[in-house]
């Protein structure tokens, strides 16, 4: 892609592109915009292929790249919070009891719901480290802070989450 290769470009979006849409919106919370932002998100990575370095994985450089121009357009716009379920794909049918799939509806609402109430930081990061997989160190490269705020700020959206989870009757176990 430094060299001016579209179809690697192409590659790229093929082999990642799902990733950095659904990171993009659980951050912003809004279909057209998290396309939006993954354009953006592409086309800056291909401007900016000659800086990728290689110090870490390519994945860790892209989301970092699509981190910031979702939070850019998130304040831009001044959207709010998305909840989990909203994030999920939808249309998945669950083969089991209708009392397990609304037993398991209310425990994804309330976990949706304390996940949006969180900040967009707060979100990235457990976005990063739960969803994407991501290191410690590698969430602080793609947030663009030190590690130690990426342990802050891991901590305190545990612990935001598990208060809202007590305040909705709900326990740890609709973490799971």
């Amino acid at each position: 892609m430094a060299g001016g290769d579209e179809e690697a470009l192409r590659t790229l979006y093929a082999t990642h592109g799902r990733r950095l849409l659904a990171y993009a919106f659980r951050l912003t919370g809004n279909r057209a915009l998290a396309e939006e932002v993954l354009q953006d998100s592409l086309l800056a990575a291909w401007r900016g292929a000659r800086s990728f370095r290689g110090d870490g994985r390519a994945i860790s450089w892209l989301l970092g790249i699509v981190h910031r121009q979702a939070l850019n357009a998130t304040r831009r716009k001044r959207l709010p919070g998305i909840g989990l379920e909203e994030a999920e794909a939808a249309g998945t049918v669950l083969a089991a009891p209708p009392a397990d799939v609304a037993s398991a509806v209310d425990r994804r609402d309330a976990l949706g719901a304390a996940i949006g109430a969180l900040s967009v930081e707060h979100r990235a990061v457990l976005e990063l480290v739960f969803y994407q997989q991501l290191t410690l160190a590698e969430t602080a490269q793609v947030c663009g802070c030190p590690l130690g705020t990426v342990k802050s700020r891991l901590n305190h959206a545990k612990a935001r989450l598990r208060q809202a989870l007590e305040q909705a009757g709900r326990g740890a176990e609709d973490l799971l």
